[in-house]
This record gives C-alpha cells, sequence and structure tokens, in this order.
C-alpha cells in the first residue's frame, strides 16, 4: 500500500474558486486541510486569513505552530473544525474526507474540495485562491514568476540533452511520475524524457523489472530518507544511472508538492537534468 508520506504530498493542491470578499472587507476566516494550500496563503502573504490548520502544516510550517489544529489528512475532527467558526474549509478530494464535506455542508459551513493534478488546474487555482483571501495581485505575481520560469527550462532543454528519466516518489514499494500530472509536464519541461509516461496513472506502482528494463539514464530520487538513496540504489549496479552515478536526490516538499513554488522546482529539475552539480545521492 502506498506509504503515509507519499500520499500526504500528492494529495495536495487546488482547484477553481469564486471571489469571497471585496477590498476593504473582513478576509475571510479559513481553515486549510493540507499543507501544500497553506504553503500558498502564506505565499501570498494571506496567513492572516488563517485560523486553523492540519497536524502536517503545522509540522512543515513551524511560524504557524501557534495556530489551532484540526487533525490531519486522514483524521480532521468535525468538532476542532466547527469550534473557529470557519467561513471557509479547503481540502484535496479523498474517500476519507468525504462525510466530514457532507456533515460540514449540512452544518451551512462552505467546503472547497481543489483538484491538483494538472499544471493548469494548480496556476488557476492559485489566481482564484488569492481572488479569494484578497490577494489578486499577488497570485498573479506567482502565477507569472510559475510561468516564466517554465518558459526558460523550455527554451533551455530544446538544445538538450534529454535523458531518459525516472522520477522516484518512493522507493519500497516503488512509486514513480507516470503520465499526465504536473510532475510530468515538469519532467518534459527540464529536458527529460520521462520513462513512465506511458502509464495511465498520474502515480503508479512499478516493479524493479520494470525498472531494469527501461534503462533510465536518470533517476531523480525525492522519497523519504534521502540519505539512504545511494546503498538502496547500488543494489542495481546494471543500472545506466546508477553506473554513471547520475542518481540525484531532491527535497520533496519543493519538486513534489503542487504549491506555489514551481518556478523553483522546474528550475531545479531543469539543473537535474543538465547534469549541473545539484548534490547526487548521499
Amino acid at each position: 500500500m502506498i506509504g503515509r508520506r507519499l500520499l500526504l504530498t500528492l494529495l495536495l493542491g487546488l482547484a477553481s474558486l469564486r471571489s469571497f470578499a471585496e477590498p476593504g472587507q473582513a478576509l475571510p476566516r479559513v481553515v486549510s486541510l493540507n499543507p501544500s494550500l497553506t504553503a500558498i496563503l502564506l505565499a501570498l502573504d494571506a496567513s492572516p486569513a488563517l485560523v486553523g490548520i492540519d497536524d502536517w502544516s503545522a509540522r512543515t510550517h513551524p511560524q504557524l505552530a501557534a495556530l489551532p489544529r484540526v487533525g490531519g489528512l486522514f483524521n480532521p475532527s468535525l468538532e476542532g473544525i466547527l469550534a473557529l467558526e470557519p467561513d471557509l474549509v479547503v481540502w484535496v478530494p479523498s474517500a476519507q474526507q468525504r462525510n466530514l464535506q457532507q456533515r460540514l455542508e449540512a452544518l451551512d459551513v462552505e467546503v472547497l474540495t481543489l483538484d491538483n493534478i494538472t499544471l493548469p488546474q494548480l496556476l488557476d487555482s492559485i489566481e482564484r485562491l488569492g481572488a479569494r483571501v484578497q490577494r489578486e495581485r499577488e497570485a498573479r505575481e506567482r502565477v507569472r514568476a510559475i510561468r516564466a520560469a517554465w518558459t526558460r527550462e523550455e527554451r533551455r532543454a530544446a538544445r538538450g540533452p534529454h535523458p531518459r528519466t525516472v522520477l522516484v516518489l518512493q522507493r519500497d514499494p516503488l512509486f514513480v511520475v507516470g503520465g499526465g500530472s504536473f510532475l510530468d509536464a515538469m519532467l518534459r519541461a527540464a529536458g527529460a524524457e520521462n520513462a513512465a509516461a506511458d502509464f495511465g496513472e498520474a502515480y503508479p506502482r512499478v516493479g524493479v523489472e520494470w525498472l531494469i528494463a527501461a534503462a533510465p539514464q536518470l533517476i531523480i530520487d525525492a522519497a523519504e530518507g534521502p540519505e539512504r538513496a545511494r546503498g538502496h540504489w547500488s543494489r542495481w549496479p546494471s543500472l545506466p544511472a546508477v553506473a554513471s552515478g547520475r542518481v540525484v536526490t531532491v527535497p520533496a516538499d519543493l519538486v513534489t508538492l503542487p504549491g506555489p513554488q514551481l518556478d523553483r522546482a522546474v528550475a531545479l529539475l531543469g539543473r537535474v537534468v543538465r547534469g549541473e552539480d545539484v548534490g547526487m545521492a548521499p
């Protein structure tokens, strides 16, 4: 079964929102149940709107540690949310939260389920969330920065190289980036040939046999415990990426989070694909 940390990373994101407050009005009281939503609000200088956060956000954003916690992705507290009298509760759609959503809506608490799969969804959602919390200008600037970085990397990538690449989300069992997601698009923008792009799932589980047959020239490891990467991959010395020393660890919180820092993420992946020194697997 897919690891909890991987789920917490992948079940993050945004979707379409409508304007909530006119300029000059008080900010909406927002409860965020996903760290990517929390990260976007922080990036847009909208933290004053937050009145409650999930446990994972509290751990990853120490500056918000004083905010009330309302549980996690798998155990949000209805009572804790209601006690904060929110105008808006935001999360990523999942089976675990369907019942809670129905109960909140029955109590006239507005709930936004926010998708996180494709790049257009993410960019559109940053702008809409910005409008919702009176941060339209900041959201537009963030989206422009992401688009500009994407364009720069695509131009650089046109000159090559284009190594056959696997982006690893979890090592054991092995989950990689498949086709269709913002991560697949980011690999292509950076100049990589995604070896798993033909999978119908965005984040498929694959076997070692598939990996050996795919013969990646570059392994980008975003799994938990980067200090264990070299020992893990050394078990398959015949893999071209291992044989040539092209196993590179990258921070999952930057690269795989569908949040506000995709400009930094695509720039990092571009450097990795071009073989620039960003730190090989320890």
